[in-house]
């Protein structure tokens, strides 16, 4: 993820989960008589989840929520293979919890900003 729309992506220490979600509108077509309901189906809306232990060397999920051009941001299913990914543009927020019975725990929420695609080279 970089920290601002023009910046250069670069690894977000300490992350331990990510989560992607694509779903899309249906809308009824149904029309009288019909033997079951049909639909068609809108744009995808991709929107997703970070998680990992706070890190005090990298402000950088921080900053990238402070941006005001939004973030690039890519995701790696597996560290094992580098050319399956899914990309776009985001916005993202930050999120930290403390207590006194663990690690110091990040997390945020992303949505897209532009249009995201899969690279499954």
């Amino acid at each position: 993820m970089s920290t601002t729309g023009a910046g250069v992506a670069g690894v977000i220490v300490a992350l331990t989960n990510w989560s992607l979600n694509a779903p899309t509108d249906k809308v009824e077509t149904s029309e009288f008589g019909a033997a079951n309901k049909t639909y068609v189906i809108g744009i995808p809306d991709f929107a997703g989840s970070l998680s990992g232990f706070w890190d005090d060397t990298s402000d950088d999920l921080y900053d990238a929520s402070r941006s005001a051009d939004g973030v690039k941001m890519y995701l790696y299913p597996s560290i094992l293979n580098d050319a399956k990914y899914w990309y776009g543009p985001a916005w993202v927020d930050f999120n930290i919890e403390v207590n006194t019975g663990g690690a110091v725990a990040i997390n945020g929420d992303w949505v897209a900003n532009g249009a995201w695609t899969q690279d499954l080279t």
